[in-house]
């Protein structure tokens, strides 16, 4: 990209994710060259998934604790998302998301089908979500689920009508943004319409 050059990266943090400062010349559309700064955070890419059920109309859900949702809102902090997680090195996305299924919410999917990919937050997250869909049976439950305690999760498994997870949309009780995203597209595309 010849609009930008002189980039410098400062680590300014280094626990759970890395922080950066990345100071940098960008020539804007007058010809005018600023430096500017910015700060992104880096925490690799991750996997999120719609468990869908054609014959019960339902999908599978899960509630969990987030500190930045709390630190936002000054709610409870509570969460309502789809079963996601964070892809290990050099893992396929499919590969994470049938690992976190099982975790997460304890059922053992044969496959998953991807269906976008999008940046939640590019201005400064790096993270780039790998979205999927996947059916789901009660057959395929092979335990309660819950999360591992040795990633300090705390899951619980809620399985919702689709009717009712819609409404959860627009009532704002569901406000993750990858959730949306699946649920509009499960709507866009008429996932509990038989073929």
């Amino acid at each position: 990209m010849n609009k930008l050059k002189n980039i410098q990266n400062k680590v300014l943090s280094n626990e759970w994710a890395t922080l950066n400062r990345i100071d940098y010349d960008f020539q804007f559309n007058d010809g005018s060259w600023k430096r500017i700064s910015r700060e992104s955070y880096d925490r690799g890419d991750g996997a999120c998934v719609l468990l869908y059920n054609k014959e019960k109309s339902t999908i599978i859900l899960t509630k969990q604790f987030r500190m930045p949702a709390y630190a936002n809102n000054k709610n409870d902090g509570m969460s309502i998302e789809v079963c996601a997680g964070a892809i290990d090195n050099n893992e396929a996305p499919e590969v994470c998301i049938i690992r976190e299924v099982e975790e997460e919410v304890g059922y053992k999917i044969p496959k998953a089908t991807k269906v976008l990919e999008a940046y939640t937050s590019p201005g400064a997250v790096t993270e780039k979500m790998f979205l999927f869909v996947a059916e789901y049976t009660d057959a395929m439950q092979v335990n309660e689920g819950g999360g591992l305690a040795s990633e300090n999760e705390e899951i619980e498994v809620i399985e919702v009508s689709f009717a009712e997870a819609i409404e959860m949309m627009n009532n704002q009780t569901i406000m993750d943004a990858k959730t949306i995203m699946l649920l509009q597209y499960a709507q866009i595309n008429n996932l509990f319409i038989p073929a």
